[in-house]
């Protein structure tokens, strides 16, 4: 450290939060990957099954832009887990119709993510995971709930090409 360099004053919770969550994401890559699931496959499948949601209401509740969305449930489709159909409540909407072995699958990926959280709580003394899971809570639905107005947004760490 040089004379120059500023003196911090607090955690670098920035740091914390996203060398975490990106190891996470790892960690649960490769895990659904052993049933060929992505990540955002899981979350399509998980959400479509628990209501009738259109493309777009999936998309924006896995945070995935436009192109990403029709990609995934393009694979989804082909893998026959799911596919679009005309909704039942508005026959101009199409929705994303979870087929059997697609429930059959998100209830194998549901046991994976469920696991993948498990172990790496596991490694905090159990009191300490209630106490973690509460203030992460409490950050979400509070103190950072909604991203800042920014006419420059952050863009997300790109993720490494197999």
């Amino acid at each position: 450290m040089t004379a120059m360099t500023p003196t911090r004053t607090e955690p670098d919770l920035s740091f914390l939060l996203d060398h975490t969550s990106h190891v996470l994401r790892t960690q649960m890559s490769a895990a659904l990957a052993e049933i060929g699931l992505t990540a955002r496959m899981h979350c399509v499948l998980v959400h479509a099954l628990e209501e009738e949601r259109t493309q777009i209401q999936l998309a924006e509740i896995g945070d995935m832009d436009k192109t990403t969305m029709v990609v995934t449930v393009d694979a989804l489709e082909k893998a026959g887990l799911a596919e679009r159909r005309p909704s039942t409540t508005d026959r101009r909407a199409r929705i994303i119709a979870v087929t059997e072995e697609g429930a059959r699958i998100a209830g194998q990926s549901q046991k994976i993510v469920d696991r993948v959280h498990r172990e790496a709580l596991a490694a905090l003394p159990e009191g300490e995971r209630e106490v973690l899971l509460r203030a992460l809570n409490r950050l979400v639905n509070d103190g950072l709930a909604a991203p800042a107005e920014n006419p420059r947004p952050a863009r997300r760490a790109r993720q490494p090409k197999k």
